[in-house]
């Protein structure tokens, strides 16, 4: 099945349909992370008084940055375009869900997703893990091959690379990881020209 045909897009957000504003070393070095950890998985190995802590400066830190979030480039034309195509929508971030409805709100894409296909870190585990993509595709009943997870990291291209879905690279300009791409567009205006051609 071509891209173009696809009826199951699943969508990255911070970075992917914002613009990218998360300062991840300053936010490692605030929690006292060590700069080759990732934060999230960090976080769930630390004793649980510690972890929660840590827990809510994050959720407070990415508050101010969701109330404060831009569109990306071309993300609301290329999602209201699919929403006009009947297509399913998911988002799969590693953000908390609260946060990820005020984000989408503050870009104005709240009316494209239900609150429910809208997987945060704690309704899923976090990307690359393939499990948020897998539960996506249990809930519209479709195989995981059917789905397109966009994103604009490594760990989005990992996550549908082990789910078995297509992988779209979008908002960086050089494609460094090109074994687990299926399509790169240097942002969401070039993904939606390719998908209309």
């Amino acid at each position: 099945m071509k891209l173009a045909d696809a009826r199951h897009w699943v969508f990255d957000m911070d970075g992917t349909l914002t613009i990218a504003v998360h300062d991840f070393a300053a936010i490692k070095r605030a929690l006292d992370i060590p700069a080759d950890d990732d934060i999230l998985h960090h976080l769930a190995a630390l004793p649980a008084d510690e972890a929660a802590g840590k827990r809510a400066w994050l959720l407070e830190h990415e508050r101010e940055l969701a109330y404060a979030a831009r569109p990306a480039v071309g993300a609301r034309e290329l999602l209201h375009d699919l929403c006009d195509r009947g297509c399913q929508l998911g988002v799969l971030t590693r953000n908390a869900h609260e946060l990820a409805l005020v984000t989408l709100q503050a870009v104005g894409l709240g009316d494209c997703f239900a609150s429910d296909d809208i997987l945060g870190r704690d309704e899923a585990p976090p990307k690359p893990d393939p499990g948020g993509l897998l539960q996506l595709a249990t809930k519209w009943r479709v195989e995981p091959q059917a789905l397109v997870m966009v994103g604009d990291y490594r760990f989005d291209l990992e996550c549908a690379r082990a789910a078995g879905a297509r992988g779209v690279l979008v908002n960086v300009p050089v494609n460094p990881w090109p074994d687990l791409t299926d399509l790169h567009a240097r942002d969401c205006l070039q993904l939606r020209e390719l998908l209309a051609g």
